[in-house]
């Protein structure tokens, strides 16, 4: 049924788009004017304020939480559902402290968590507006520069080289431009648009200069509707899985022995109501009441140390994506190469000189044009283009593959020179046969290399064309890519390189790169043979020749094959692939189509940047984890030791406000490992969870064995009251509750990685009140200072205990994974 909706909706988006389009493709300009009720001088600001109030912004929404709703969602899940359940319970027999204390945990977790995560959105929100568009618009006759956001149906543009598209338009009288559509269409070359086409929102202007009337705006554009069709809801993420697991453990196990703690208490004659609040109080000091809590506010704080890296997290449970993924699929130009095109040495016919090759050449460019290999040409030119007059110039179409200039030298004579693929320069010259096998051998040489070919030729007279030779062009590696490529392995990670290049172009970048030489063809992924396809991109250096499209299927396929895949893009395209990912990460310089899509925005090219991202946020996955085994050691020690306790002895330990008091003093206190030192991995993290409840449950073990042992001592050697005795076993849980974290923060003995400040004062503070409660007896019989010190003794010598045995069975654990 959801797959049937799916393609429905699918369908209604894809011919809405394709109605529009078609609609405005067959009107004429002044049809179009007539419709959206303009002219040529524009809207005046009053009409423009009612389109805007009538069409809303010119911007891609995005799903988005009302505040209050996002507040609500805290209090609802089963977790929450515990605790609201013990303070109703609470209130019911009259216990107005108990309910006081529930109620003040279950807030400042509540706030706590949201606070966090507010001020990440925040973030991200900011960082939008800082990329906001602008645009030049004529309004009450006037041209002004107006953000993108402002621009409605009706408003005429003047677009010009590199402008972005701020909307889909026609284009009104004037000379064709040239337009790129690759990140919207997937079309590698740019496309000419002649007056009456129509021109997408995102695409970008690459030559000309043309105005412009908007029709469509917003979600109603094509880059909008296309972006609507990937907002469908990802999937659980493997961090959230995860903790719905460890969650289910410690509730079920709970539950079984708070039933059996009732059961036995009905047979005993013990009153049903009281068993019932202190079991549920029972119960919500032994689940993870502020795990989620603790871990999203670890995430959003890592989030942030994110952002100063020039890293923005839009969605907090990626960072733990990012820190389990093992294979990141790169894409070439930018991240691992400069983006900026290179001239090699050049080869040469005729006699005719590297000079003359690169003259002719800077003459069939223009530079005014901005592109890329227009400005590369003429800045390798030492000749000065001042003495010539260009008097005809033909820019470059994807259909005749050149460009083409009519010169006119100083002296008043007239020549011809072109420049574009090697082999339509070729095909044209009248010297072909003469160069034709010593230009192929340099073709094939240039693309060994990783270089791309230009052709250049010159005529002086306009059917007699002499090919000249060829202009190498190449976009070189970033200093740093090799460097960081190897760090990125000793990460446990492969990088597989994902360009559009020709295999042979792609096979010596990775040659460089030292990612080896297997470049696999994106054709290849059209097999029927998804074991060899699987099999074939693991084994590949990358995969060339790709289109956006390809994109999707790589990680789709990887994906079904168990690897934890992050996938870079920029484009609108790129969406889909960037929302499947594990980790969809948006390069700089990406559309807002990618960036919504994506889980992570880089804001600065390179590989080095996600490097960052990913050591960042293995150390949060450290930190994660160390409060994950922290808390379900806590749930056994307290769950198992009061269950014992009532059934060998028909002893109640601890009162349940005593249980409240460490809950609320240990869970309180243990937010600040969101600020811990932490190590990053050398290889991906993931959640090991028969490991993770394994050394947990060894710690609980030998907690509840540490307990019944003081219990033992003060009863039967000491002969001390049972009322002192609870205050004794709640200041040892509470003491040796809190020393487990630093127990379970390091993979080796607790002295390998020394606490941060902020994590060693909250326990010392913490545990100095929790000291101060039993001393003077606060809710309890007091201790005095004398059995407080002793306490603290004893507690201290089982951390040491437990730390040994810990390291061992953490020991015993990595020797069976390898």
């Amino acid at each position: 049924m959801k797959t049937l909706k799916k393609k429905l909706r699918k369908s209604i988006v894809t011919d809405r788009i394709s109605a529009q389009m078609k609609l405005y493709r067959s009107l004429s300009v002044g049809e179009t004017m007539r419709k959206l009720q303009t002219t040529p001088e524009g809207l005046d600001d009053r009409e423009a304020e009612r389109r805007g109030a009538e069409y809303g912004y010119n911007r891609i929404e995005e799903k988005t939480t009302h505040p209050l709703l996002k507040l609500l969602s805290y209090f609802w899940g089963p977790i929450p559902w515990m605790i609201e359940i013990a303070g109703v319970l609470s209130g019911i027999l009259g216990r107005w402290e108990d309910t006081a204390v529930i109620a003040v945990l279950l807030l400042v977790n509540v706030a706590t968590a949201f606070w966090e995560e507010y001020k990440a959105s925040s973030t991200i929100a900011a960082l939008k507006k800082r990329m906001a568009v602008s645009s030049r618009v004529k309004r009450n006759g006037n041209w002004i520069m107006k953000g993108a956001e402002e621009i409605v149906p009706g408003d005429i543009l003047r677009l010009r080289i590199g402008d972005i598209v701020p909307a889909d338009v026609k284009l009104l009288a004037g000379e064709s431009i040239q337009v790129d559509q690759s990140a919207l269409t997937g079309e590698a070359f740019p496309v000419v648009l002649s007056p009456s086409s129509i021109a997408f929102s995102g695409s970008i202007v690459k030559q000309g200069e043309i105005d412009a009337v908007v029709y469509a705006t917003g979600m109603n554009t094509y880059f909008g509707q296309t972006t609507h069709l990937v907002k469908d809801t990802k999937e659980s993420s493997h961090f959230q899985k995860a903790i719905l697991r460890i969650g289910n453990f410690l509730i079920v196990s709970a539950f079984l022995l708070i039933i059996v703690i009732l059961t036995v208490s009905m047979f005993r004659g013990i009153d049903i109501l009281t068993n019932l609040q202190f079991s549920l109080i029972l119960l919500v000091a032994a689940i993870p009441v502020a795990m989620p809590t603790v871990l999203s506010i670890t995430m959003a704080i890592g989030a942030r140390a994110l952002a100063k890296k020039k890293v923005i997290v839009s969605h907090l449970s990626s960072i733990e994506e990012l820190a389990g993924i093992d294979i990141l699929c790169s894409d070439k130009t930018g991240t691992l190469t400069r983006n900026k095109l290179t001239v090699g040495k050049p080869f040469v016919v005729n006699g005719y000189g590297e000079d003359k090759l690169f003259l002719f050449g800077s003459l069939a460019s223009r530079k005014e044009d901005g592109d890329a290999i227009d400005t590369a040409v003429i800045e390798s030119s030492a000749a000065s283009l001042r003495n010539y007059t260009i008097r005809h110039f033909s820019p470059f179409d994807p259909v005749h593959k050149r460009t083409e200039a009519h010169v006119e030298t100083p002296e008043g004579k007239d020549f011809y020179v072109t420049k574009g693929a090697p082999q339509v320069i070729l095909d044209m010259s009248s010297n072909r046969e003469e160069v034709k096998d010593a230009v192929g051998r340099e073709i094939r040489g240039f693309a060994a290399k990783g270089y791309r070919s230009l052709g250049v030729a010159y005529a002086e007279k306009p059917e007699d064309w002499q090919f000249a030779g060829i202009i190498p062009l190449y976009d070189p590696l970033r200093r740093d890519s090799r460097a960081m490529v190897d760090k990125t392995r000793k990460m446990g990670i492969e990088v597989k390189m994902i360009t559009g290049d020709h295999d042979i172009i792609a096979g010596q970048v990775a040659g460089e790169l030292g990612l080896g030489g297997k470049i696999m063809k994106a054709d290849g992924l059209l097999k029927d043979d998804e074991e060899a396809n699987v099999r074939n991109i693991e084994e590949a250096s990358g995969v060339a020749q790709v289109y956006p499209e390809h994109k999707y299927t790589i990680v789709d396929l990887l994906k079904q094959h168990d690897h934890i895949v992050g996938m870079t893009g920029d484009g609108v395209n790129d969406a889909p692939a960037l929302k499947k990912a594990d980790v969809g990460i948006a390069v700089s310089g990406s559309t807002d189509a990618a960036r919504s899509a994506a889980d992570i925005i880089l804001l600065r090219p390179g590989l080095s940047v996600i490097i960052d991202a990913i050591r960042e946020s293995r150390k949060i996955f450290s930190r994660m984890t160390s409060y994950a085994t922290y808390r379900i050691a806590e749930s056994i020690r307290i769950l198992l030791f009061m269950t014992m306790s009532i059934l060998a002895f028909n002893f109640y330990p601890v009162t349940a406000i005593m249980i409240v008091l460490i809950a609320l003093l240990n869970d309180g206190a243990i937010v600040s490992i969101a600020y811990d030192r932490a190590t990053a991995s050398r290889k991906p993290e993931h959640w090991h969870i028969p490991e993770l409840i394994t050394v947990s449950s060894i710690l609980g073990v030998m907690g509840v064995a540490a307990s019944f042992l003081l219990f033992y001592i003060g009863e039967n050697i000491f002969h001390l009251d049972r009322d002192i005795i609870r205050t004794l076993i709640y200041l040892k849980l509470s003491v040796a509750g809190h020393l487990t974290i630093f127990i379970t923060r390091t993979k080796g003995h607790f002295w390998t990685q020394r606490p941060s400040a902020v994590l060693f004062w909250a326990v010392v503070i913490t545990q100095l009140v929790a000291t101060l409660i039993a001393v003077y007896g606060v809710f309890m019989m007091p201790l005095g200072w004398g059995w407080a010190l002793i306490v603290w003794g004893y507690a201290i010598v089982w951390f040491i205990i437990n730390d040994i045995v810990k390291a061992a069975a953490v020991r015993v654990f990595r020797l069976y994974r390898t």
